[in-house]
């Protein structure tokens, strides 16, 4: 039998053609390749250490072990990672029912996500040393695993929503509450950075119907980002990036823009993306330790990329001159990405597939 570390090639790798001809796409999320990454979503979705924990202690009562604190989302490293380890298995669940985790996966769900344990976990967004818990990234992320659920005619998920809504819906109004007061975008590379945030919120508002919402992450995203131009693409990527300031930034404004406008923003934005330029933005990032856990980030990022770049492309008219280097771009960061989801490590192995889930559903 083979391992989950020899599947990486077969099963999480894409081909490229000969340096004559553009990369091939990486390809749809396949039933193989989603029961591959289910399987490392399970492997750590009830691995309480090790945990890094992102509360704040104001006493020596308020220390307590992951899953006394988080009773839902205790696995995976740490809170957000947890989060969309759960997303994963809906996603692939959803999509292909008959997978052979499937049963076991719905079991966790069913034990992880009930009304009480997500209580609980809304009671720590409500102490208010938690203001800032996981803003935006948790966030982002719990609002995609209550969008995938809202979408899934399941009866287990309708459940699964159910206990999910009330936590769902506190973050949404953390969201209209915090961002008109936060007067400028964060633009890193990592958990704090502002588009990324405002994306899949933008999503799950659009999902469920929340226009309140939807108006208040489109505006905010307007008054941050409309003016930019020639953004300094160049200076990517950081030591520790695992998503990319400035494709994040262009990923959010292809959801809020009108096609026209966007064209127009887009290329003022990136001047010199139908020439290949950067060359550091466009090429895939190198990986030296995939044992440290911010070196590894950088597995990451290629495949944020390459899900920014296809996103990207999908909202440029057929004729756009910057098409055909973007999706050569996007496939070219996927193989990089998808060839490391299982390198042994749990640096990388408690988050990196929900990572290429997303990536390999971004159409």
């Amino acid at each position: 039998m083979r391992t989950l570390a020899a599947l990486t090639l077969t099963t999480f790798g894409v081909t490229l053609m000969s340096s004559a001809h553009a990369a091939e796409p990486a390809g749809p999320l396949t039933r193989e390749r989603a029961s591959a990454f289910a399987k490392l979503a399970l492997k750590g979705i009830d691995k309480e250490y090790p945990h890094k924990p992102g509360v704040v202690w104001s006493a020596a009562d308020d220390v307590k072990g992951p899953k006394a604190l988080h009773p839902a989302f205790f696995g995976c490293f740490d809170w957000h990672s947890a989060v969309h380890g759960h997303w994963l298995l809906v996603r692939v669940v959803k999509q292909f029912p008959d997978l052979p985790e499937a049963k076991r996966a719905r079991e966790v769900l069913n034990d992880h996500l009930t009304a009480d344990k997500i209580r609980a976990e809304a009671a720590v967004f409500a102490q208010k040393e938690q203001k800032s818990f996981e803003r935006p990234y948790g966030w982002a992320w719990l609002l995609k695993l209550a969008a995938e659920l809202h979408t899934w005619d399941d009866a287990d998920a309708r459940t699964w929503a159910a206990s999910l809504k009330p936590l769902a819906e506190l973050i949404a109004t953390r969201y209209v509450e915090y961002f008109p007061k936060q007067t400028y975008p964060i633009r890193s590379g990592v958990h704090s950075n502002t588009a990324f945030g405002l994306s899949f919120a933008h999503d799950y508002a659009k999902s469920v119907g929340d226009k309140k919402l939807l108006a208040a992450i489109e505006e905010r995203a307007k008054a941050y980002y409309s003016k930019d131009a020639d953004a300094p693409a160049r200076w990517e990527p950081d030591g520790a990036d695992f998503l990319s300031p400035s494709l994040c930034e262009a990923d959010l404004m292809r959801r809020v823009l009108p096609a026209d406008e966007f064209r127009g923003w887009f290329h003022r934005y990136l001047p010199g993306a139908a020439k290949g330029e950067p060359n550091t933005l466009l090429s895939p990032a190198t990986v030296t330790d995939r044992t440290d856990p911010q070196l590894v980030h950088l597995d990451g990022l290629n495949l944020s990329r390459a899900w920014c770049l296809k996103g990207i492309t999908a909202a440029l008219p057929a004729d756009d001159p910057a098409r055909k280097v973007l999706l050569d771009s996007a496939a070219k960061h996927a193989e990089a990405g998808l060839k490391h989801i299982a390198s042994g490590d749990y640096a990388g192995e408690h988050w990196l597939a929900s990572f290429a889930v997303y990536m390999l559903s971004v159409e």
